[in-house]
């Protein structure tokens, strides 16, 4: 019912659009966890995933119909400047999407006060952050007491960050390359993992959280769009091959768009783990 009061083909065509109804759905994946999950010792262990599945449900239609429309367009036109002029308004929709996410995520994750919403995704930030002690990391993550900081040199932190990133881009090309819209699962996944970093960041207070927003976005907005690069050529990649079959010369050259995505992915991905490395410390 909600993707037809909700209609992609409207929405899609405002990317600033987006990033009210990413507010939306994060916000109501949130909450239908708070209810319905959170008193249920069992299932509460699984809510950090839970809130990311209803997430993925409500973004697949707009997910679909983006890569649908991009890899029409695709057929059109070759070279660098072409592709990215084809491609630019739906990046944009998606950055505008995924910044909804983000805010929803890290404002409900401090008024709900309620940790086991984002149990996964904190442990898999204390895993990247501070991997000698990723128990006592997680432990000291609650609503009374401040983040620890692990301690890494610049050159361990930029490849254990840049290898970590690189897994993230080949399994969204994965996703999107064999379920079209999947790729949808890998970004909320890392959107809920800012959010819940934002509200660490702010300590719990939701008027840090546009402060928090700042510190993340520095690298991570470059690196959000390098994975959404990702799964648009893995969308538009599969989405020709069924379209046009193998054989077909138009195939090739939605190819050789799709490997001139991956590269300006790759290319962003490295800038961006420099930047999380030496410029966003040396602000904050």
């Amino acid at each position: 019912m909600l993707e037809s009061l909700i209609n992609p083909k409207h929405s899609g065509k405002g990317p600033v659009k987006m990033f009210f109804i990413g507010l939306l759905y994060a916000s109501l994946s949130l909450l239908l966890v708070q209810w319905f999950f959170s008193g249920d010792a069992t299932q509460s262990k699984y809510s950090g995933w839970l809130v990311v599945l209803f997430c993925v449900a409500f973004s697949l239609p707009f997910m679909y119909f983006l890569i649908k429309q991009e890899e029409q367009e695709d057929e059109e036109v070759e070279g660098l400047w072409g592709v990215w002029k084809a491609h630019s308004d739906a990046i944009y929709a998606f950055m505008w999407l995924f910044l909804g996410f983000i805010v929803a995520f890290a404002f409900w994750f401090i008024v709900l006060q309620n940790s086991n919403l984002f149990n996964a995704q904190i442990e898999t930030y204390c895993k990247i952050n501070n991997p000698g002690s990723v128990e006592d990391c997680v432990n000291n993550y609650d609503f009374t007491k401040p983040g620890l900081s692990g301690a890494m040199t610049n050159k361990v932190k930029f490849l254990s960050i840049l290898e970590n990133n690189v897994y993230v881009m080949i399994f969204s090309l994965i996703f999107s390359l064999i379920l079209g819209a999947g790729a949808i699962i890998i970004l909320v996944w890392n959107a809920s993992i800012i959010g819940a970093a934002i509200a660490i960041f702010a300590q719990y207070n939701i008027k840090d959280i546009p402060t928090g927003i700042f510190r993340y976005m520095i690298h991570g907005f470059p690196e959000i769009a390098a994975y959404f690069v990702t799964a648009l050529a893995g969308g538009i990649l599969g989405a020709g091959i069924i379209r046009n079959g193998f054989r077909s010369k138009r195939l090739i050259r939605i190819l050789e768009n799709c490997i001139i995505l991956l590269f300006i992915a790759i290319a962003i991905l490295i800038l961006a783990a420099l930047m999380e490395v030496y410029i966003t410390p040396s602000i904050f």
